[in-house]
């Protein structure tokens, strides 16, 4: 769900970018989206990590090398 939000967040911002013309507002607005970014980063690394969990049902189980 996160990682929903974090996707729909970005493309709202990066819409809104398209037809803001005030610097100072536009600078807002790349400032949240770098924080979006970082925010979608993180939960789909989280989401990986969790992913590689043994013992957890549909987790992939990579072996030791």
């Amino acid at each position: 769900m996160v990682r929903f939000i974090a996707r729909a967040n970005i493309v709202h911002l990066q819409d809104l970018l398209t037809s803001e013309t005030n610097p100072e507002q536009r600078r807002v607005i790349e400032g949240l989206l770098a924080l979006k970014r970082k925010k979608l980063e993180i939960a789909e690394r989280q989401a990986r990590d969790h992913s590689r969990v043994p013992g957890k049902p549909g987790s992939v189980v990579r072996p030791s090398p």
